[in-house]
């Protein structure tokens, strides 16, 4: 031989960039020349690199609104993704809940009677709790319990995502309630109770029972409160009922606390 094919030809043959007549000649010498087909090859990895690399950014998805914005808040990009895929976040169920605080707020206007919007605004988080976690109601569900993370630290990303949702409207629809004053904000202290207490018992009850059964409770103890009031104020938005949430709020959190291994064999047992 005596020529060889020269790196940037070869390069560009690499890439299909390579034309006639060079692309003929450089196609004959290659079927005889093993220093060329060798060189071809090093010069054809980095290429082939390259393409992997484009088409990986091809096929990966895309991001919505919600986890690009937490990407430029500086949560890191697996906690971004969780969060993004919490169900309570997709638009049917934040229209859902507020069609329901709607309608409790045009209640209270017309009917002059708060009730029902203390009774229902609490109940909002813990819902979206029941939705948040769990095989049954979570398509993302599998790609969340393989991830490299701790069953409780999971649990509570998606458990903020819940209550930054969930507060957050029952927050704007006090606003729309002026004419209360601080009475309408007795709500948020059962919420936190009923929550965290939902949350507690998940580690033994799991995430949909727990949520369910302390729903339950929270609408029988709203009816007893209803048949033996003798006053204009349920039980439970009094400041005595403030104090009992607030005591089992805290007792519950700790108990969460304590119970935060169990959701690693909850975790495990789903997969």
């Amino acid at each position: 031989m005596t020529w060889h094919v020269e790196d940037d030809d070869l390069r560009a043959y690499a890439l299909g960039e390579l034309a006639a007549p060079m692309l003929w000649s450089a196609d004959a010498h290659l079927m005889a020349c093993g220093r060329c087909r060798e060189a071809l090859a090093r010069v054809g990895q980095p290429v082939d690199a390259g393409w992997e690399r484009l088409d990986a950014e091809l096929d990966a998805p895309r991001p919505g609104l919600v986890e690009r914005l937490l990407l430029r808040a500086g949560v890191a990009d697996h906690v971004a993704r969780l969060l993004a895929a919490t169900p309570v976040l997709r638009r049917s169920w934040l229209g859902a809940v507020v069609a329901v605080l709607a309608t409790s707020v045009v209640a209270a206007q017309t009917a002059g009677s708060l009730t029902l919007f203390l009774a229902l605004a609490p109940l909002l988080p813990l819902a979206g709790v029941a939705l948040a976690y769990g095989p049954v109601l979570d398509p993302t569900y599998e790609m969340a319990v393989v991830s490299p993370m701790h069953g409780f630290r999971l649990l509570m990303i998606r458990t903020i995502a819940v209550l930054t949702a969930g507060l957050g409207l029952d927050g704007l629809a006090t606003l729309a309630l002026p004419g209360y004053g601080l009475r309408v904000l007795t709500w948020l202290l059962p919420a936190l109770a009923l929550t965290s207490t939902g949350l507690a018992l998940s580690a033994r009850l799991g995430p949909v029972l727990a949520p369910s059964l302390v729903g339950g409770v929270w609408v029988a103890l709203l009816f007893a409160a209803d048949a033996y009031n003798t006053t204009a104020t349920l039980a439970p938005f009094t400041a005595l009922g403030q104090g009992v949430a607030a005591a089992v709020a805290a007792l519950a959190g700790g108990l969460l606390f304590l119970s935060r291994d169990r959701f690693d064999r909850l975790q495990g047992s789903a997969v």
